[in-house]
């Protein structure tokens, strides 16, 4: 005969299984009607860009449905679609929301104006993410808030927060590290703020570098920068940073004078002076098997090794750029660039800025990894937005095919942080992030430019809403 306290407890936890099945059922009603109430977007007769494949899928309709794209098809089988808003793409051409994989959205006092510039005018160009790649880590998950609340235009930030950098930092928003527990410490401490990845500056020293690529690690956390100055890229790579920044490093593992390097300066003339092809080839071999990604930032480089030769003064950019950067932050980064690293004669720098292009080819050939960055808008004249087109053409002429150029401005930045369900194409159960343009890319990367609307988060700003923001910005500029 059964237990009546048995039979008891039976009773009740049928009820409790009941009750909570009928809640589940309620949620689930109410999340459907939530949905079904929510209003659609539909982009008809478009031409969608599969960047994977760099092939066009002609006369498509996208369906988005809050933030999220629920349909994706041939325009003939989406007929019956009543969207709330509907935009005809005819003649235009769909591709994913461009990623600047390398950005300063603030820089201490040193680029004012993130919040009113830097983050608007990614948007207007067509950039719907960035990885910020050093700043103040309370003012930048703040942003991030108010952009995922709505109340702020900016893309999607993914944050590392201050730089970790040796015992006198050169940058603002860094942390200078004098041990490696104190390196340790700083990593968990960052952890716990709720920094998306780890970023390493250049003076950081050896035993303090390894401490932080142990710990970050530990904390399942990526690590990503500079390849210190007293550490070799393959040693870099060996110890598995996921990205390498301009091209850091790599130059000095190309050289036959590495451990000199290693110990004090260097110059353009002198790495191509000392260029070996074996030794070359057996890093980025190393790159390839590692899956070390490279940023190389080509615009900054650029601009960085002919700061004093190139004339930005016709750039129609410059109007979005502040007063306070153009007469106070831009000759104070020159005269630096030109004390300290400028020290070859012109027809050195431009032939090793042409040398960093054949070594960017290198590595495409080999399988190397890549990914788009600039450095707005802490490099002269680097205006954000814009300039991730810039750098999207020098890949091209780095001997990338417009196809390959674009995956790494979309699917490329979506596989290297682990979020391919939600970025990187144009394909239902996507986030809706994803840029309209008057043209195909993939007959001329330059085309990214010719922006005819951006859907940010499931948020539609066409044309005229673009101009209105550039419209602010340039006003906002003109007067700081």
């Amino acid at each position: 005969m059964q237990n009546p306290d048995v039979k008891t407890m039976n009773a009740e936890s049928m009820k409790k299984i009941a009750i909570c099945l009928l809640l589940l059922s309620l949620c689930a009603e109410l999340c459907a009607q939530t949905q079904a109430k929510t209003p659609l977007l539909a982009i008809t007769h478009v031409n969608v860009v599969n960047v994977a494949s760099g092939s066009v899928q002609p006369d498509v309709t996208v369906v988005i449905r809050g933030n999220r794209i629920v349909q994706v098809g041939k325009a003939t089988r989406i007929r019956s679609i009543k969207a709330a808003r509907a935009v005809d793409g005819r003649g235009k051409y769909l591709i994913p929301g461009l990623w600047d994989m390398h950005v300063h959205t603030m820089f201490g006092d040193w680029i004012p104006g993130g919040k009113e510039v830097s983050l608007p005018l990614f948007v207007a160009n067509g950039v719907t993410g960035v990885r910020d790649m050093g700043g103040n880590l309370d003012t930048l998950l703040a942003w991030r808030k108010e952009i995922a609340a709505g109340t702020l235009i900016g893309p999607r930030l993914v944050i590392s927060g201050p730089m970790l950098d040796g015992p006198k930092p050169r940058f603002p928003d860094s942390v200078s590290l004098a041990s490696p527990e104190q390196a340790r410490k700083t990593v968990d401490d960052l952890k716990a703020r709720g920094v998306d990845f780890i970023k390493v500056q250049s003076f950081i020293l050896r035993d303090e570098y390894f401490a932080v690529v142990d710990e970050a690690k530990k904390q399942h956390l990526i690590l990503a920068g500079h390849v210190p100055d007293v550490i070799r890229a393959s040693e870099a790579s060996g110890a598995g940073q996921k990205s390498i920044e301009h091209l850091t490093g790599v130059f000095e593992g190309c050289s036959t004078r590495e451990d000199d390097f290693l110990k004090g300066p260097k110059t353009p003339k002198q790495f191509l002076d000392s260029y070996d092809e074996v030794r070359c080839k057996a890093l980025i071999t190393q790159f390839a098997r590692n899956h070390t990604w490279q940023v190389p930032t080509l615009v900054w480089e650029r601009g960085q090794w002919l700061v004093d030769v190139i004339d930005y003064s016709h750039d129609s950019q410059l109007k979005y750029a502040p007063v306070s950067w153009q007469k106070k932050s831009w000759p104070t980064f020159t005269k630096d660039i030109i004390a300290d690293l400028d020290t070859d004669p012109v027809a050195a720098r431009r032939q090793f800025v042409q040398k960093e292009l054949d070594v960017v080819a290198a590595m495409r050939k080999a399988g190397v990894q890549f990914m788009a960055g600039t450095d707005t808008a802490a490099a002269v004249a680097v205006l954000p937005g814009s300039s991730l087109h810039t750098e999207l053409e020098y890949f091209v002429e780095a001997g990338f095919t417009p196809a390959e150029s674009l995956r790494t401005a979309t699917l490329n930045p979506a596989i290297f942080m682990g979020e391919e369900a939600d970025y990187g194409a144009v394909a239902a159960g996507k986030v809706a992030d994803l840029v309209l343009l008057d043209a195909n890319p993939l007959e001329d990367i330059r085309n990214t430019r010719k922006v005819a609307a951006v859907v940010l988060n499931g948020r539609l700003l066409d044309r005229e809403e673009l101009d209105s923001m550039l419209g602010k910005i340039a006003e906002f500029a003109e007067s700081h």
